[in-house]
């Protein structure tokens, strides 16, 4: 359950694309140019990099995937605000 806050924010994308990143951009090319993923990623085992970023949005930048936003607020469902809408939704 998250809250209203964390749904709405807009992360800001610091730093270029993953695919355009000059420390992962070979990887991504590999894959493009037809080599398997799991081929991608055992390259990176080799280079002792984190084979998981290949899991990741090639569009987005490593930090805006990999930072944890906090989540204060209450649930949605339990807003004070939209609990009301949510009760109407379960009649």
């Amino acid at each position: 359950e998250k809250s209203l806050k964390s749904q709405t924010e807009s992360s800001v994308d610091n730093g270029p694309p993953l695919k355009e990143d000059p420390k992962y951009s070979k990887y991504f090319k590999m894959m493009k140019m037809g080599l398997p993923k799991e081929a991608a990623k055992h390259a990176m085992v080799r280079d002792e990099l984190d084979p998981g970023i290949l899991d990741l949005n090639p569009e987005k930048s490593l930090k805006s995937q990999t930072e944890s936003s906090a989540d204060d607020g209450p649930p949605l469902k339990n807003d004070p605000k939209y609990s009301k809408y949510f009760k109407m939704m379960k009649m």
